[in-house]
């Protein structure tokens, strides 16, 4: 790890470069109100805004802590050797043409590595970077506008997109963030690694981080750990949907357990809550900045309206948070706030009795935010026109926080209807202000639902790197060797005469074999001779048959080289497709964490019985799940993937029907 701290917190910065650019790093480091040293080196010897320039780096009047470099990239290469050589704290390289260049050109690839050989151990954000704000020690590298203003304690936002980092500093929803960074290319300093030195700062609540690819997840495993250990919550916005894990078709695992599944996996793994979308980004990071986790899944609504109960009842339907019923005790207290007029329920439609009596107002919500109540909801659209009676909600809220103790949001089910100034009022209060009921329900699952990371890191896929296809019987083989449980085989009819019909028979050695008709059911012994006959491939396969399957499984693990080796749990047989029921988890997988995955599938119903029928085995599932993932580890170097399509689940076993293995060179 390199030290960041000259680069994020700098006491001098330097700006190379002329024009546009390095006008407006200047103009918004006096906006900011940065009391540090300000240079800029350009050989012309011109002026911007009142700084002078120099015209070398060996001319600066000291050694700069943070480096904003505004050059070409062939000069960028230049400067920033000599820029490491001088022992400068660290530089942002704002140049383009790098990696990010057109694939068929590699001459950015090479550049790329030029400069990272150059920077040697400096630290350098980009290159195609914007690099940094700090808001906290009204500091930065930023050759744009931005909405940051100084904070004294806020979030952190990491984004490996300039523009959506500039959008996201221009929100008007009372976020505090403290620090702002434009990852670039990542070409030395990753975004794990940034976001680990910001874990460094104490008055950093929370970091959101936006990602396109995650690199080396030993680091996000080492980001998760400290993050836990801080209290530190991280939330994700993971964007690219890439087929890196797709391109193999012939297993159901394979399509279905492609990159974004392994990209789940993995942000569970390491106890990273996920959104999908910015609102939703923004809202979770304002609640966990004013609470930090929830501690329960229990929500409770206060509104004057039965329509926005109704909304909010809706909102929640569906997914892990929910409505309790009110205690004895919340209803005596309501009743005597409230009177016999109101219905009492929760979600509380309160009505306008006590509208404009603060006090009313608090006495009537206070026992919404009951102990057991993870967040309390106080639905409050302010009006754009005149919203002087709504002071009365604002202090309300309030108040209920400050009695309860309790996590209080004030949520406008339109993002428009929550002024900022105050949603400033609120958030100085510890009342977080919501912009939508829709993110209100969304954030608040979110931050009830954070876990602590695994204390295993994810196995390391390496390289990807297909292979052959063993044949099914080698395949079975390899597995009961770990302790699957396979059908009674033969590959021929003089060895099937012990084996008891029906029979599975099957030609091996091309792949797809059901679509190619190549599989054969309920077949028995006088008609073995014909069936095998009619088969494609170059061999056969014979296998009792498994009976009274109460549930068909698919377990299987891809080689997904962005994430990891990918373990793909969920319907199985001719369900796979239909249902595309599944969970994925990253290898290696803790029993208790496969145990948990499988009560996420809908296909759980029926290995714990259904409507009267008999419950299948799942410690023999488990078992085969645990001894599949047992042999990708014991053989690491040379698989690529492994499925079992279908595990026959019966009350007493787990069989694996058909099964196939590719495996991969092994690596020199």
């Amino acid at each position: 790890m390199r030290d960041l701290s000259r680069l994020l917190r700098p006491k001098s910065i330097a700006v190379i470069g002329g024009g546009a650019w390095c006008d407006q790093i200047i103009h918004q480091c006096q906006k900011i109100g940065f009391q540090g040293d300000v240079w800029m080196v350009h050989p012309k010897g011109i002026a911007l805004r009142g700084v002078q320039s120099v015209p070398t780096i060996t001319d600066l009047p000291g050694v700069p802590d943070a480096v904003f470099v505004g050059v070409n990239r062939h000069l960028s290469i230049e400067l920033i050797g000599q820029l490491s050589a001088m022992g400068a704290g660290g530089a942002v390289c704002f140049a383009s043409g790098f990696s990010e260049a057109v694939a068929e050109d590699s001459t950015g690839h090479d550049l790329q590595s030029q400069l990272v050989a150059v920077a040697g151990d400096m630290p350098i954000l980009g290159p195609n970077c914007y690099g940094f704000i700090n808001a906290l020690n009204n500091a930065l590298l930023w050759p744009d506008q931005h909405g940051c203003a100084p904070v004294d304690r806020g979030v952190a936002i990491l984004t490996q997109s300039s523009n959506i980092a500039i959008n996201l500093t221009m929100q008007q929803r009372a976020l505090p963030i403290a620090y702002t960074v434009a990852c670039g290319n990542m070409a030395q300093t990753s975004q794990a690694q940034i976001a680990l030195a910001l874990l460094d700062d104490p008055r950093v609540t929370a970091i959101g981080l936006h990602i396109e690819g995650f690199g080396d997840t030993a680091e996000w495993f080492e980001l998760s750990q400290k993050a836990y250990a801080k209290g530190v919550p991280l939330v994700a916005l993971k964007v690219g949907k890439s087929d890196q894990a797709q391109h193999a078709t012939i297993s159901h695992t394979a399509s279905l357990a492609g990159s974004d599944a392994g990209a789940q996996a993995l942000l569970r793994r390491l106890g990273i809550a996920r959104v999908h979308d910015l609102p939703t980004f923004l809202e979770t990071l304002k609640l966990l900045h004013c609470n930090g986790p929830l501690d329960a899944k229990t929500l409770s609504s206060v509104s004057c309206s039965g329509g926005e109960a109704s909304l909010a009842a809706d909102t929640a339907h569906g997914g892990s948070m929910s409505f309790p019923a009110l205690t004895n005790d919340q209803k005596k207290s309501l009743k005597r706030a409230l009177g016999p007029m109101v219905a009492l329920s929760n979600p509380l439609d309160y009505n306008t009795y006590i509208w404009r009596d603060a006090q009313a107002m608090t006495d009537a919500w206070l026992p919404m935010a009951a102990p057991h109540i993870g967040l309390t909801l106080l639905i409050v659209d302010y009006p754009h026109t005149d919203a002087s009676d709504w002071v009365c909600a604002t202090e309300a809220a309030i108040a209920v926080r400050a009695q309860s103790g309790r996590p209080v949001a004030v949520v406008a089910t339109l993002p428009e209807l929550m002024p900022l100034d105050v949603a400033r009022t609120l958030m100085a209060a510890g009342v977080t202000p919501i912009n939508g009921l829709s993110e209100a329900i969304a954030a608040a699952e979110i931050a009830a639902n954070m876990c602590a990371p695994s204390d295993a890191p994810p196995l390391p896929a390496g390289d990807d790197r297909d292979g052959a296809v063993i044949t099914e019987f080698e395949a079975k083989c390899a597995l009961a060797d770990v302790g699957v449980t396979v059908p009674r085989n033969a590959t021929g009819l003089s060895s099937a005469a012990d084996l008891a019909q029906p029979f599975a028979v099957k030609g091996m050695g091309i792949a797809h074999k059901s679509e190619l008709g190549a599989v054969k059911l309920n077949v028995v012994h006088a008609d073995l001779k014909p069936v095998i006959a009619t088969l494609p491939g170059t061999s056969i396969l014979i296998e009792e048959m498994v009976q009274g399957a109460v549930a068909e499984m698919l377990i299987g693990v891809v080689r997904d080289p962005a994430h990891g080796f990918v373990l793909t749990l969920g319907a199985g047989g001719v369900l796979t497709e239909l249902l595309q029921d599944t969970v994925s988890l990253l290898v290696p997988a803790s029993i208790s964490d496969v145990k948990t995955a499988l009560t996420r599938l809908k296909t759980h119903k029926l290995l714990t019985g259904f409507r009267g029928k008999p419950a299948a085995d799942i410690d023999a599932l488990t078992t085969a799940i645990m001894a599949v993932q047992a042999y990708v580890v014991a053989h690491v170097d040379t698989i690529s993937e492994v499925e079992i399509n279908p595990m026959m689940c019966t009350p007493d076993a787990a069989i694996a029907a058909d099964a196939l293995i590719r495996k991969c060179p092994e690596r020199t």
